[in-house]
């Protein structure tokens, strides 16, 4: 294994220190060194040790690539979060996206008897340099990534890393570059539509998600093209960040601009939990007078009044087949990038009248 060039840790050194370098420091043989730096549990903890203290003392730093070619692995893979990941993780989990991953990677990990790294990235330029070093540094075989409104430009940041990454949620920008694990949005916008004009609405809105994620643009795809088969308008749509909050601002913009609407289909169950709030708010009853469907099909969507019919993503699975995804690469060194594509479900509650159901 040899180590990149330049560094001044030794007097009078042209070169950076070398794997060989290592094992003189720590008295082993350079096959021992290698395998005490790759974290195999096969070296006995003193020779471990004795190779840590060497490489730290000597600042030797892997070549990822020549590692990679190796086979080295480290049995450590990343979860790369946010700072709105890290809020969510203390949020309860019906009001939380980012929870039911989680626990699915959890699982996963385990199963796969792998270490699980958290690191925490941001788009400033400072943070984007550290984890790409740390990333580049050879300290994690892989990652994996939930991608939200706030972490939509985590695909660019990572596109050039020298070791595989999942995403949960399909990259707008060339998927066909990234590995990643998602719901068929589009079908799952289609059937949220459907729904709607099959209980005889006329006048279906849309609250979108970012422009920026892929499971928001295949959704709105999906319900625009639903009222356009029935000859439907199409225009009835503002946009909003996957946020409580934000679903209240755009179905107030909604109720502004579109009066007569009688039925909306909401990219998110939290952004439905805001946009119920506004609906009432106005006067109107739900399903009665606007008849709502939401996505995701969160604890909270059964919690609301009325209960809301959502799109199902089973989110703790997706979570799961992401390491499975992971694995399946760190399997194959070089080989192509894998998706896996689940074909969505509507859970049916109390939010949508249908036409040949009266309310109570």
């Amino acid at each position: 294994m040899e180590s990149s060039p330049v560094s001044p840790t030794r007097p009078g050194a042209a070169t950076a220190p070398t794997l060989e370098d290592v094992a003189t420091a720590a008295g082993v043989s350079r096959a021992t060194a290698s395998r005490a730096i790759n974290g195999l549990s096969s070296v006995k903890p003193a020779a471990a040790a004795a190779v840590a203290k060497a490489v730290e003392d000597l600042g030797y730093r892997p070549n990822t690539a020549a590692r990679l070619l190796a086979g080295g692995r480290t049995g450590s893979v990343a979860l790369i979060l946010t700072e709105p990941d890290l809020s969510a993780m203390n949020a309860a989990s019906s009001e939380s996206f980012f929870a039911l991953p989680l626990r699915g990677v959890m699982t996963g990990i385990a199963r796969a008897s792998k270490q699980l790294v958290m690191l925490l990235a941001s788009d400033s330029d400072e943070d984007e340099d550290r984890l790409r070093r740390y990333l580049e540094a050879g300290h994690v075989d892989g990652a994996m990534v939930v991608l939200e409104a706030h972490s939509s430009y985590l695909p660019g940041q990572l596109r050039d890393v020298p070791l595989p990454v999942v995403y949960l949620g399909r990259p707008p920008q060339h998927p066909e570059l990234f590995s990643y694990v998602d719901v068929d949005n589009y079908t799952g916008g289609r059937i949220a539509a459907q729904e709607l004009v099959d209980a005889g609405r006329a006048r279906i809105a849309h609250i979108a998600g970012p422009t920026d994620l892929g499971v928001a643009i295949d959704r709105t795809a999906g319900w625009r093209d639903v009222l356009r088969e029935h000859g439907l308008a199409d225009d009835a749509i503002a946009r909003a960040d996957f946020s409580v909050e934000g679903g209240e601002a755009a179905m107030g913009t909604l109720l502004t601009r579109f009066p007569d609407l009688d039925a909306v289909f909401v990219s998110s169950d939290l952004m439905a939990v805001g946009a119920l709030r506004v609906i009432r708010a106005s006067g109107r009853q739900v399903p009665e007078d606007v008849s709502v469907v939401g996505y995701d099909d969160l604890v909270v969507a059964g919690t609301l009044e009325p209960p809301l019919s959502s799109v199902r993503q089973p989110l703790e699975q997706m979570g799961s087949m992401m390491v499975e995804a992971l694995l399946e690469l760190l399997a194959s060194p070089g080989s192509r990038p894998v998706s896996r594509v689940i074909a969505p479900e509507l859970t049916r509650r109390c939010s949508v009248t249908p036409s040949d159901l009266p309310t109570t």
